[in-house]
This record gives C-alpha cells, structure tokens and sequence, in this order.
C-alpha cells in the first residue's frame, strides 16, 4: 500500500515539477505585468479590464473539463458500453494508486487520447472510436497510462493555465485597445490613446510570444515524462513505442483539413494533429519528435531489461 502521503505510485518527476514552476511563475510574471501596464495606461477601463481578464481565466480553469469535452465532441460512455476501455482504466488506476477519472469516447477517425480537468479527482480520460479501433490491448494500455500520468502529476491544470494566460493576451489588449479609444478620461485622453495605440500591441506581441514558446517547451517536456511513467507503470515501454509509432503513422494519412480542425487542442493530445512537414518545426510543437520519444522508450526497456 502507498504512504499516507503519497496520492499515487506514479513516480514523481522532479524535473516536470521544476520546470512547471519556472514556466509558471515567468508566464505569471508576464501576465500581471501586462495587467499593470493596461490598467496604468487606460485608467477609464481598468474595471471592465479586471473584470473579464479574471472572470475568464476562472471559468476556463473550473470548466476546463466541460470545455474541451465539448469542442473535442466527446461524450461519456459507461461500463457496459466499453467494459475493455473501463476495464484497463480500473487496473491502471489501480496499479496507479490514484482515483478514477471520468471516461469519454469522441466519435472521431483520428487515433488519439487526451486528458483534462482541473485536478485528478475533476479529471477526464477521452479516446477516440479511431484509436479504439486501431490499437491491440496492450498499445491501448500504454496510451491510457500515459494519459493517466498527465492527471496523476496535475499537468492538464498547468497547460490549461499557461496556454490560457497567452491568448488572454490577445483579449485583454482587443479590450484595452476598444476602451482607450471609446472611454477614458477627458483631459489627456487623446495623448493616452496615442500611447496605447503604440505600447499595448507591442507588448502584447512580446508576452504573447514569450508565454508561446514557453508553454511549447514545457508541453514537450511533459509528454516525455509522461511516456516515461507510464513505460515504468505498465512495465512494457515496447506497448507504448509500438502505440506511438501506429498512431503518428495513422495522423499523417489523415487529410489536412480534418487535421487544422484539431490542431488548437494539439497540447492535450496524446500525439500532435500535425503533418510529417509541419513536426519539423520542433521551436513552435507541443510535442517532441516520434524519434525522441521512441529513443526514450527503447532506453527504458533496456533498463527494465538488466
């Protein structure tokens, strides 16, 4: 049995730990200071600047769940709909020593999984009827682990945070810009508009992209931590690398304009809805490269091997 202390068996991972707070506290950091600078030069809408900025970034955390259950179309299914995927969640939570999540099939050809929500006891476990379909029992059981892993080290909630605080930048500054130019206070309201007009789109630019690469990096790391606790979970690092190869395969053949569809959830994803040539792009994924990740893996299993 575990400690009282520990929540779950799947091994802590100090450097996802580290780096979740080094790249939350810089994108904080940004962020507040955005809000400072907003509120500094558009006296006039600082109420209304205040008032969306937090209300949003409170729904789209409380209701990260419902929000991305809903735009991913998936739906909750039960025990007698899916005994094999219920089946290999119950054991994995099991062998996890962690509470089990909700769990949701998408009607959806691609082959991918994700998970989300605010905290494990919140969380969600979706897989697509693409994935179901085309994965063995074993490779199913490799991609639910690492899902599980994401939830078991609260990452679903920091990438939900970190990516939400970027485009909140784009919002905030439509806002500001809108209050600037309509409102404000009439003795020097001209000069302010003028230096908003200058200050607020360059700023908002730097955060933006700032915050970007930021939350791109730590996506990247958090998938590899992920594979390699499951890989440790599940003991079979080869299941998982199988699972991994099957799906990325199976995503390049799916056609473009199904994939763009996709692409805004990419950070949620088991692996990216991307294309061979847009993966390349290593600076701007949400994922490292199928090389990497398989790289890894094979490491793990000679570990496991000795």
């Amino acid at each position: 049995m575990s400690s009282s202390g520990q929540h779950t068996r799947f091994a802590p991972d100090r450097g996802l730990t580290g780096r979740m707070v080094a790249t939350m506290f810089v994108i904080g950091l940004l962020y507040v200071g955005f809000t400072g600078l907003l509120i500094a030069l558009l006296r006039g809408a600082w109420p209304l600047i205040v008032l969306i900025s937090g209300g949003l970034f409170v729904a789209q955390f409380w209701f990260s769940d419902k929000i991305t259950e809903r735009a991913m179309g998936a739906h909750q299914v039960t025990e007698e709909q899916y005994p094999q995927l219920h089946g290999t969640i119950d054991r994995l939570c099991a062998l996890a020593d962690m509470p089990k999540p909700r769990v949701a099939v998408a009607d959806n050809d691609m082959p991918n999984a994700f998970a989300t929500g605010r905290n494990p006891q919140n969380a969600v476990v979706c897989v697509t009827t693409g994935l179901l379909r085309r994965l063995e029992p074993e490779e199913l059981e490799g991609v639910l682990a690492h899902e599980l892993s994401h939830v078991a080290h609260r990452d679903v909630a920091v990438m939900t945070i970190a990516g939400f605080l970027g485009v909140l930048a784009g919002a905030m500054t439509r806002i500001a810009m809108y209050g600037g130019f309509m409102g404000g206070g009439r003795n020097n309201n001209d000069q302010n508009a003028a230096i908003a007009a200058l200050i607020i789109p360059l700023v908002s630019i730097v955060v933006y992209a700032i915050s970007f690469l930021l939350t791109r990096l730590l996506s990247r790391y958090r998938e590899l931590a992920a594979d390699r606790a499951a890989a440790q979970l599940t003991g079979r690092p080869s299941a998982l690398a199988s699972a991994l190869t099957k799906v990325t395969g199976q995503i390049a053949a799916i056609p473009t304009e199904d994939l763009r569809k996709s692409q805004p959830y990419n950070a949620f994803y088991f692996a990216p809805a991307l294309s061979a040539r847009e993966t390349a792009s290593q600076l701007f994924s949400t994922h490292p490269t199928l090389e990497k990740r398989l790289a890894q893996l094979a490491k793990i299993s000679e570990q496991l091997g000795r």
